[in-house]
């Protein structure tokens, strides 16, 4: 069995739904437009949030939770998992975990966990799964966070792409804004016309 088959890739379900992830936020402006665009079709979602910048949007992770939308822990800092040392990088994951915790008691400690740019080393997430970590991945990438990538194939990436249990890629963060605000809408628009809910993961 790979190792990577540890990781989830994409959910079972027995209902015609998809989870739609979101990187890198909270982001002032652009993670509340998504709260909004979200809000319209009773979408939950769940945000792979960057330990620095809720320290600094406090307000705005608050909303992401008050919304009803599930947390996951992006590091602290971004970290290139191949790129850093194991303790530096796990270090840097518990304290992420630990700002979530004391923000939110009710969220408590998030086991969900996205490492940035989809790299992180086979001992680093190891050590995180034995940590009762679940590494979520992706089998739809969006591309919004790509300057060579149009709003247009960004869009069509996702339609393409995307069926039932699909976990699809967003980032609410500055670079992909453009992005966001044309695509997300007509995500949520077309696939709630074809029956499909937006569900949380868990």
């Amino acid at each position: 069995m790979r190792f990577f088959s540890k990781y989830t890739w994409r959910l079972s379900s027995n209902k015609n739904e998809i989870f739609i992830t979101f990187d890198d936020g909270p982001t002032p402006e652009i993670t509340e437009f998504v709260i909004s665009e979200l809000k319209k079709f009773n979408a939950k979602a769940t945000f792979f949030c960057i330990g620095k910048n809720i320290i600094n949007q406090s307000e705005i992770f608050r909303k992401i939770i008050s919304e009803g939308h599930a947390i996951g822990n992006h590091t602290q800092n971004h970290l290139h998992g191949w790129k850093t040392d194991n303790q530096e990088y796990l270090k840097n994951v518990l304290t992420c975990e630990n700002i979530i915790s004391e923000l939110d008691q009710k969220i408590g400690n998030t086991k969900l966990f996205r490492p940035p740019y989809g790299k992180i080393k086979n001992s680093q997430a190891k050590q995180l799964l034995k940590n009762g970590s679940k590494i979520i991945m992706w089998d739809v990438l969006s591309g919004d966070f790509d300057t060579s990538v149009s709003k247009e194939k960004c869009l069509q990436n996702v339609l393409k792409n995307t069926k039932k249990g699909s976990i699809i890629v967003f980032h609410d963060s500055v670079k992909a804004a453009d992005k966001i605000k044309y695509v997300l809408p007509k995500v949520l628009q077309i696939f709630s016309d074809k029956g499909f809910s937006f569900s949380k993961i868990n």
